[in-house]
């Protein structure tokens, strides 16, 4: 049975997701995370989750990593109702 919504991403996925944006492979993608690659991350999970997150500066400055990124979608998507 699949959960929904499904786990937030961990450190595996958003890798995967951040090697995406280049055509990258996951070990050419290092910890720090540019702007770039945080709007497309943010994107992709938008689209996974079928939701739009609401983002502030504050929020945006916590996603500079793979680390920060990770759990900064945690605790955001702990919120998004079952469907």
């Amino acid at each position: 049975m699949t959960r929904y919504p499904p786990e937030p991403p961990g450190r595996e996925e958003v890798v995967t997701i951040l090697a995406k944006l280049g055509d990258r492979t996951p070990d050419d993608v290092t910890e720090q995370i540019g702007s770039l690659e945080v709007a497309w991350l943010i994107s992709e999970v938008e689209q996974q989750y079928h939701v739009t997150l609401e983002l502030s500066d504050e929020t945006l400055a916590q996603m500079v990593t793979i680390s920060g990124a990770v759990a900064t979608l945690a605790d955001l998507l702990s919120g998004v109702p079952d469907g």
